[in-house]
């Protein structure tokens, strides 16, 4: 009783591996491009009844991107309030017409 192994969906791999060059070597659109991969995949996975593999490895993909977003969201909201506050104590000690 053989039964034949079922085919991982290629864009779960993608998802995946584009979710894993977000963190090294894609920061932004390697992010976007796993969270996209990631929802085709799954969709694709669901319509295939049982025909395709790999649901985990998008989830993967698509956590690595939601994350990824995740913290670049908050890296930038860290450094506007940083650079923000580092321009409110320069305006409160005059400095702030130098700056020009």
């Amino acid at each position: 009783m053989n039964t034949p192994a079922r085919q991982t969906c290629n864009m779960a791999t993608i998802s995946l591996v584009l979710g894993i060059l977000s963190w090294c070597v894609l920061p932004f659109v390697g992010a976007v491009a796993a969270i996209v991969c990631g929802h085709m995949a799954r969709a694709e996975i669901r319509r295939s009844q049982g025909a395709l593999d790999g649901d985990g490895q998008a989830v993967a993909g698509l956590v690595l991107g939601y994350v990824h977003i995740g913290v670049l969201t908050l890296i930038v909201i860290a450094a506007m309030l940083f650079f923000g506050g580092i321009l409110a104590l320069l305006a409160g000690l005059g400095l702030s017409g130098h700056l020009h």
